[in-house]
């Protein structure tokens, strides 16, 4: 099992903790990883984009000119793609673009995110994460104090000061340990958990 420091909101190390390593220690699998973010992009995506084709804009109805002797281009419509107003080539329709994984394969995955944040050194672990009122000037410390950038916080329940405390800066994410996704874990290069959800989420996956 691997041994990580536990900080303080100051960026003091006051502890350590070893994490489960059916969680964060199993063999990271590359492949999963990936068919889980690609899952999660493609169901984010509304498919509602719409164009009209040729035989779908109005007017066109009847031939411009006759077909020979004008000294034009034969056309059949106003409404041809090459026309001004006319219909657009292979128009885009509304489309499902969702896709699904087992949810054996969604947790492997969320599983191989957290090892490799654990193995690249970029999991901090807080002993606690909590703020007496809404200000993104002391979450700015805490940040600064870890040395961190872009940073994804996951809480171990709904703390609306530190949640709308961090909500303006730019790179950080906060989120709980039920919302814990596997695109959020690879997108923010660092991963912030509290010790409570490091506790949740060995509980949850395990």
């Amino acid at each position: 099992m691997a041994n990580v420091a536990v900080y303080n909101m100051q960026g003091e190390q006051v502890d350590t903790i070893e994490l489960n390593d059916a969680v964060f220690g199993v063999e990271v699998n590359e492949h999963l990883v990936h068919m889980a973010v690609v899952a999660q992009l493609a169901n984010r995506r509304q498919g509602t984009q719409k164009a009209k084709t040729r035989s779908e804009v109005s007017g066109g109805g009847r031939k411009p000119w006759r077909q020979k002797g004008t000294g034009h281009a034969r056309q059949g419509s106003i409404r041809a793609p090459q026309w001004k107003g006319g219909g657009v080539v292979f128009a885009p329709v509304p489309r499902d673009y969702s896709m699904s994984i087992n949810k054996k394969e969604k947790r492997a995955a969320l599983k191989s995110a957290l090892t490799s944040r654990v193995e690249a050194g970029k999991l901090i672990v807080l002993d606690q994460l909590s703020l007496p009122e809404i200000k993104t000037k002391e979450f700015r410390k805490v940040m600064e104090a870890l040395k961190l950038n872009k940073a994804l916080v996951v809480l171990d329940s709904v703390d609306r000061n530190v949640i709308l405390s961090a909500r303006n800066i730019e790179g950080v994410k906060t989120t709980q340990v039920g919302a814990l996704n596997t695109y959020d874990v690879m997108k923010y290069s660092t991963v912030v958990l509290t010790k409570q959800a490091v506790s949740d989420i060995e509980e949850v996956y395990a």
